[in-house]
């Protein structure tokens, strides 16, 4: 289970919020296997005066907050943070500079999906990588 949270600018990010998804699920596909059909995606375009961020920082920085299963190994997740700072940037003209991902891994247990705790469902996919 992946979910993902994508917080910028307003003005920026309401034009590229279809393509930014795209991106993002195809470098998490590519990474860790996420299946085709397991798109999670919530977008925060939020007003220039309620979000406040570095002055190193352009008008295009965005914030991409990636909560997952624990268990994917540490060269797994870096492949997948390079895939997002590389596609993003080079589909997308936002600088590296101008992006910040966290990724944030819970156990199973902590999750509630489909009317029962995350580790009893059955899934047709990989997490242990």
């Amino acid at each position: 289970m992946v979910q993902v949270k994508i917080t910028g600018c307003r003005e920026q990010l309401n034009p590229i919020k279809a393509q930014l998804s795209d991106l993002v699920h195809q470098c998490l596909q590519e990474a860790i296997g996420t299946p085709e059909n397991k798109r999670f995606h919530r977008f925060f375009p939020l007003a220039s005066d309620d979000f406040y961020y570095p002055a190193d920082r352009s008008a295009q920085y965005t914030i991409i907050e990636i909560i997952m299963f624990e268990g994917r190994s540490i060269p797994v997740k870096k492949k997948l943070l390079r895939l997002l700072f590389e596609q993003i940037n080079q589909q997308l003209g936002i600088a590296v500079e101008d992006l910040e991902i966290v990724m944030i891994e819970l156990p199973k247990h902590n999750w509630g999906i489909k009317g029962i705790p995350g580790d009893e469902l059955v899934l047709n996919y990989v997490v242990e990588t």
